[in-house]
This record gives C-alpha cells, sequence and structure tokens, in this order.
C-alpha cells in the first residue's frame, strides 16, 4: 500500500459524513460496466479508457460470445478483436492490449485473472485505476480508490483534496480519510454524483443537497463572488 498522507480526526467525520449522505441519495452503488466473471470485468475496463461504460457495454456481448475466456481472446486474429473494439476508439492499441492481457493470463496465471495489484498491473492496458476496478468489483478486495474524472472533479469540489491534476494524489487522500471497507463503494458514488449531479460543465453551482452543504468552498460555488451571481 502506498504511504498515505496524514488527515485529522475532523477531516475524516467530515468525509465519513459526505459518504453516509451520498449514500442516501445513491443508496445502490455498483459497477455499471456489465460482467459476469473478473476476466469479463478486466476487458470492459480496458476498452472504458476515453470511452462511456454505456458504449463499452454495447461492445462487450458480441465481444464475449466469440470470445469467452482468456485462452479464446489470447488466440483471436488481432483484426478481429479491432474490429469488434473499433467504436470505443483506441482500437488498434486497445485490442493489442486485450490480446497481450490474455495471453499472459494463460502463460503466466493459468488462466485465471490475477487477484493481486501486482498481478493485473503487469498485464497490458491495466494500469492502477484499472485494477482498482478489478480488485474492488470482481474479487471484494478494497486495495485503493478508483479515480476517474468524475472522481477527480468531486474530491475537489467537496474539499476533499487540493490536488487537481495527479491521480496517485488524490487516491491517497481519498485513503487517508475513508475507512478501508468504504473504498469501492466511495468511487461509485462519487460517480453516480458526477454523472447525476455536479457534472463537468455548469453555469451555476449545482443545487444537489451534498453540494450545498459540503461544497460550498469549491471553485463552483466561487463563480457566486458573494452570493451576487459575479464570477
Amino acid at each position: 500500500m502506498p504511504k498515505l498522507p496524514k488527515k485529522s480526526a475532523q477531516q475524516k467525520k467530515r468525509a465519513m459524513e459526505i459518504y453516509k449522505e451520498l449514500l442516501q441519495h445513491y443508496p445502490n452503488p455498483r459497477c455499471e460496466l456489465n460482467h459476469r466473471n473478473p476476466f469479463e470485468l478486466l476487458i470492459a475496463t480496458i476498452l472504458s479508457a476515453q470511452c462511456t461504460d454505456v458504449r463499452v457495454n454495447k461492445v462487450t456481448p458480441e465481444l464475449f460470445e466469440m470470445y469467452p475466456t482468456p485462452d479464446a481472446m489470447a488466440e483471436a486474429p488481432l483484426e478481429h478483436l479491432e474490429e469488434l473494439v473499433r467504436s470505443t476508439g483506441f482500437y488498434r492499441n486497445k485490442a493489442k492490449s486485450l490480446k497481450e492481457a490474455s495471453t499472459k493470463i494463460v502463460d503466466d496465471f493459468n488462466g485465471t485473472v490475477p487477484d493481486t495489484m501486482d498481478g493485473l498491473l503487469s498485464l497490458r492496458g491495466a494500469a492502477r485505476k484499472t485494477a482498482n476496478v478489478v480488485l474492488g468489483n470482481a474479487f471484494g478486495i478494497n486495495e485503493g480508490v478508483v479515480v476517474d474524472t468524475h472522481v477527480k472533479r468531486i474530491s475537489n469540489r467537496l474539499g476533499l483534496t487540493k490536488e487537481k491534476k495527479n491521480t496517485n494524489k488524490i487516491e491517497r487522500d481519498l485513503m487517508a480519510l475513508f475507512p478501508r471497507d468504504t473504498w469501492t463503494n466511495l468511487s461509485h458514488l462519487m460517480i453516480h454524483h458526477g454523472r447525476n449531479a455536479c457534472k463537468a460543465r455548469i453555469s451555476e453551482p449545482p443545487d444537489h443537497p451534498v453540494c450545498i452543504k459540503y461544497g460550498k468552498k469549491c471553485e463552483c460555488w466561487k463563480m457566486r463572488g458573494q452570493g451576487n451571481g459575479k464570477k
């Protein structure tokens, strides 16, 4: 586990208040990538880079029907994988990642998706974010917090981190603030909130209760100046 920054008891208490509030509004936090097993989740997560979950979910049914296992995908013609995943963007690189990751799973892990951070990071196309998704949702292992564009934005707007860009630092701030058993659900809650309420492009501060109660120090609220509508 990476070294975590120190957080005060007050900061941790506030963080848990936010968590509980988000849970009230989004009571069934879950991964929105359709999958039936760790392999399918790994592949779907690799495809989700620079792509929406909705688009990935449209692509994966045919992909998994054709190549349902690491063995099958490792043997798949690269050109056919490219064709199947073309609509997810960066399809050539993603197809290579699917094939090479599957090959390594077969060769080095006896055809089973690894359930460790180091094992997952050894697969092409699987960075820490992908590994956290698979560990948390396929194996129930809270090794870290998934930091995507929504989590990055919400973390800043709710004052949970001062880091604007470095996802590793944002993740460590969140890991230090929240109990380990909440890490997987935490990312789902923030993603749900970012997609449904506190969106990237806003003309005025969101009127969601969580934003109103906990986000008044963030940049989107500062757009109002002292409440006079001035930016």
